[in-house]
């Protein structure tokens, strides 16, 4: 399986449902658009509408959809994403999120704020895991 390969390991440290999903859409988008970039970015679209980053992984969301504007579009282009963070979740779940990876400051940030912070957090603890 082609898909297996290219799989980023975030995913490969995430849960065999989230690895199956990257997967089955990321083969599908090869068959469509070809190897290379637009078959990850829709991979990782797919992947955003069930699970969401939270440090090095990816785990599992209460609710699905699209997690942020990029993830809504059936066909994402390049541009700004919340980077794995579910981005439309409630500013309470993004606290959670927030508290978990011991965000400093996070009690007194608004919910755009929050999902920078964790952006952040989630790119040093995949640095730190690689």
């Amino acid at each position: 399986m082609p898909a297996r390969k290219e799989m980023p390991s975030t995913i490969q440290r995430s849960p065999k449902k989230a690895q199956e999903t990257w997967s089955k859409a990321h083969d599908s988008a090869v068959e469509t658009y070809g190897e290379g970039e637009r078959a990850h970015r829709t991979a990782f679209a797919a992947l955003k509408h069930s699970f969401e980053k939270v440090g090095d992984h990816w785990e599992e969301k209460s609710r699905k959809g699209p997690s942020d504007s990029q993830a809504a579009k059936s066909t994402p282009k390049r541009g700004k994403t919340a980077e794995g963070v579910d981005a439309k979740a409630s500013k309470q779940h993004l606290y959670e999120v927030a508290k978990r990876l011991e965000v400093p400051g996070r009690s007194s940030m608004s919910k755009e704020e929050l999902v920078d912070a964790i952006k952040k957090a989630n790119r040093r603890a995949t640095a730190k895991s690689r």
